[in-house]
């Protein structure tokens, strides 16, 4: 794949961007229920599985959430254009939370240990929790692709740390997130948006080295963090539902993308360029 190929989507994800060029417990049962179907689908596979996943786990996913609905070219991305999107909102009391740094250390965060970790947690070997669960596992132990840096955190303090490491512990950061100005239904419909304004780009590299964290299903919060060594693109785009919901919605696009599995969406000959919804940007001061 040209390495001028690019990436463009929207998603629920956590971006920490530096700019380079300047000098608790919960009921895990009903938590990771709710997580499986609100995260899994969209933020774990399509969006930062650069490895090949296994199919079974795939066809349980894809008949599960409308999410995976996520990519647009970068010629949607004007004003007035009309695009399919999938916006949830987390109800932070069922979403799954980060444990305090000592109590996620003390449990053991390795495929290996799976089946203890399904006895820990009271999940069937053949749930659907279960088998997110090894797919979280499996995900965070691959290798990274080249040029890629990864972590996944199992405590908000793992995670920092993690940020400290690629940016700099003097770096300061201010939070772009997508957000509701207004919301007329309670539930989380597909339905079409249309661009109100013309996109504003916030960031575009390489003055800018990125940071992206997706949560992934997990009885407890744990966030996949990586950055690639490649040129990211963001911007703050405006959007109304044909129901009347607005959003202030952050994309992110990766221009480079050779190094994904030949798989993902985003090599799809039909897409040259391609964006993807994000929550948060987190831009250094």
């Amino acid at each position: 794949m040209a390495s001028g190929f690019a990436s463009w989507n929207l998603l629920p994800l956590l971006l920490l961007v530096m700019c380079a060029c300047t000098c608790g417990a919960r009921d895990v049962h009903q938590g990771m229920y709710d997580h499986d179907h609100q995260e899994l689908h969209a933020n774990d596979v399509h969006d930062h599985d650069h490895h090949d996943p296994p199919s079974s786990f795939m066809n349980h996913m894809d008949h599960m959430d409308p999410s995976s609905m996520v990519f647009f070219t970068l010629n949607d991305l004007k004003l007035g254009r009309t695009m399919p999107f999938y916006f949830r909102e987390r109800d932070p009391s069922i979403s799954p939370q980060f444990l305090p740094r000592e109590e996620a250390d003390s449990i053991p965060f390795s495929s290996k240990q799976l089946p203890n970790l399904l006895q820990l947690f009271s999940f069937q070997p053949e749930s659907s929790q279960a088998k997110a669960m090894e797919h979280t596992l499996n995900q965070c132990e691959t290798r990274p692709i080249k040029g890629e840096t990864k972590f996944c955190a199992t405590s908000l303090e793992s995670m920092l740390d993690f940020a400290h490491e690629v940016f700099g512990l003097d770096s300061a950061f201010k939070i772009l997130t997508t957000t509701h100005l207004r919301k007329y239904s309670r539930t989380s419909i597909i339905q079409n948006y249309t661009v109100l304004e013309a996109p504003k780009e916030i960031i575009s590299a390489p003055r800018y080295v990125v940071v992206t964290c997706h949560t992934m299903p997990y009885p407890y919060a744990i966030f996949y963090c990586h950055s690639l060594e490649s040129e990211n693109k963001v911007f703050k785009v405006s959007l109304a539902g044909q129901n009347g919901d607005r959003l202030s919605a952050v994309a992110i696009c990766h221009m480079d993308t050779s190094q994904w599995n030949r798989h993902h969406a985003a090599n799809n000959d039909v897409y040259d360029d391609q964006c993807r919804k994000s929550s948060n940007v987190v831009v250094k001061l």
